[in-house]
């Protein structure tokens, strides 16, 4: 990866915590972002600290986040059903696990399911919900999993090689490996620029593209075979970008311009987020 200071994609603020200002540095050759500063190991953690960090919680506290509830239980069941579609049921890994919803649908299933979340206020619900889980990935035997899957979470990790290095030791041969991620490629970045809410600094390390993903991944023999869209996810962050362009949570704006970056999306293959499905070789 080769990010020079003088390559600023665009500068971003933190409109979630703390109000600071970031640069998104640029890698030209690969189309991967990167926040600049991140934060250290120790400090990163405060930047989680809200109420309004919704993937933490189980929040039902207004009409927006009634939506997000509601399409997140949409969205666990197409998850599952996409995972059993490219493996038969056996042992799962999600890393990033959330609140633990996914999780119980797959054991539900006939998953045999394990996860890891580092936030102890979302672990906590989850092991209210009884849903086992890891401390670290360092203790799993090698080879153990046949699907291992990272729901919007590869953008949190701090050193991307180390991480795909451990995903492959994890993974059984001819393995499943599902990565959903933020595009800041979509028509929805494009639009709202430095208030695109999936940009979520510095809470988001790193912001992909397709060709990002796919070369850091074949470089581990870990090989991209399909590409598919996160319909939802262009209308949940256009919502919360009319809010931080313009201070107000403008209902009808933001279902707009999600609808119309999903209809790009359907022409030029740039959606708000992708999941990708990637094989172990």
């Amino acid at each position: 990866m080769n990010f020079e200071k003088n390559d600023v994609y665009i500068q971003v603020k933190d409109f979630s915590v703390s109000g600071e200002s970031f640069s998104l540095l640029l890698d030209k050759d690969l189309e991967l972002l990167k926040t600049n500063p991140q934060p250290t190991a120790s400090l990163l953690p405060s930047y989680y600290e809200s109420e309004d960090y919704i993937s933490h919680t189980d929040h039902s506290r207004s009409l927006f986040e009634n939506m997000y509830q509601l399409v997140k239980k949409r969205a666990i069941q197409k998850k599952v059903k996409l995972i059993t579609k490219y493996s038969s049921r056996g042992t799962l890994l999600d890393i990033g696990a959330g609140t633990g919803d996914f999780l119980v649908q797959a054991n539900k299933e006939g998953w045999q399911t394990l996860g890891l979340e580092p936030n102890q206020k979302a672990k906590q619900i989850a092991i209210a919900k009884e849903v086992h889980f890891t401390d670290t990935l360092e203790e799993l035997a090698s080879h153990s999993f046949d699907v291992i899957t990272m729901w919007h979470v590869l953008e949190h990790v701090p050193n991307l090689n180390e991480q795909i290095e451990e995903l492959k030791r994890l993974l059984k041969p001819d393995g499943i490996l599902i990565v959903a991620v933020p595009n800041f490629k979509s028509y929805d970045a494009q639009y709202y620029k430095q208030f695109w809410a999936a940009y979520d600094v510095p809470r988001h390390l790193w912001h992909f593209s397709k060709k990002a993903i796919q070369f850091l991944f074949q470089k581990h023999n870990i090989n991209l075979f399909q590409v598919k869209p996160m319909w939802f996810d262009s209308f949940y962050v256009s919502l919360l970008s009319e809010k931080y362009k313009t201070g107000k949570m403008n209902f009808i704006k933001g279902f707009c311009i999600g609808f119309l970056s999903n209809c790009k999306g359907i022409f030029n293959n740039e959606f708000s987020s992708h999941i990708y499905l990637l094989k172990n070789q």
